[in-house]
């Protein structure tokens, strides 16, 4: 998408491993999630954003993702329009990831 700051699996497994402050944040449905998340990953349904943007920090880096990356790129559309320049949409979403070998982590 146009305007939409990406990452791909490789860039946030590197992220991921130097520990880096950021926000992982998966925007599926709660049917979706129950198959698991990415490890370190906080829930929040695209639809709950608009009410709950304003916990997110705008001082780090927030990658949203879904099943494809077609909503987590609403949610960084959504992000960029109130002020968040650190918004980054993962590529292909949790299906990238599960493609690559990645494993899920369970909710608790």
């Amino acid at each position: 998408m146009f305007g939409i700051k990406e990452i791909d699996v490789h860039g946030l497994r590197s992220l991921l491993s130097e520990k880096k402050e950021l926000a992982l944040v998966d925007v599926r449905g709660d049917n979706e999630v129950a198959y698991g998340v990415i490890e370190g990953a906080q829930h929040l349904p695209l639809h709950l954003l608009p009410i709950k943007a304003g916990e997110l920090d705008k001082n780090i880096h927030t990658i949203f993702y879904c099943r494809s990356g077609a909503r987590s790129a609403q949610a960084c559309a959504f992000m960029a329009a109130k002020g968040h320049d650190n918004v980054y949409n993962l590529q292909g979403g949790i299906m990238a990831w599960m493609q690559s070998g990645l494993a899920l982590a369970k909710v608790a």
